[in-house]
């Protein structure tokens, strides 16, 4: 059964137990509270102050205090679009909050699922919906078995050929 609804994130961290793991796929992504941010950094500005201590991170180092973990990979194309280089920019500070995000790039991860998801305890399913601009467009939530199931699979096969942000910013 999937349930569509706004913004089921923080309630899904919160009931996390074990571990909160994010497939990545997509190049670039229109995020409205991102909009600035990107803009200053294509343009050789300074980054916004705060943008390092933003709800998103404050709900990770929330999360990982309690034991869970949280992680993610990316999975990308080479050479980066602008606003891949714009998150190796910034990841530092969602790796700092407690975030383990590894990178794979597109070329090297074989058969990738085309949509994001978030998979609470290998057991829940979170898809992130966006619109066709791309711009965020919900959340379907799901626990049917074998959709849980495909996406452990997923994450375990590309979780260990994925690279540390550490060593592939160094690389990058």
């Amino acid at each position: 059964m999937l349930l569509r609804q706004p913004s089921p994130w923080p309630e899904l961290f919160r009931q996390a137990k074990r571990e909160a793991f994010h497939l990545e796929v997509r190049d670039s992504y229109s995020v409205p509270a991102e909009s600035e941010p990107l803009r200053r950094f294509l343009n050789g500005e300074p980054p916004v102050p705060e943008y390092g201590k933003r709800p998103w991170t404050e709900l990770v180092q929330e999360t990982v205090s309690r034991g869970v973990k949280v992680t993610r990979v990316r999975v990308v194309t080479v050479p980066h679009s602008d606003y891949q280089r714009w998150l190796l920019s910034i990841t530092g500070s969602n790796v700092a909050a407690g975030e383990d995000i590894r990178y794979l790039p597109r070329h090297l991860s074989g058969e990738v699922p085309p949509d994001d998801w978030w998979l609470f305890d290998d057991s829940t399913v979170g898809f992130n919906l966006v619109d066709n601009d791309g711009k965020p467009a919900g959340a379907a939530i799901t626990t049917d078995p074998g959709i849980a199931s495909y996406c452990r699979a997923v994450k375990e096969r590309l979780w260990q050929s994925a690279v540390p942000f550490s060593e592939y910013a160094g690389e990058v």
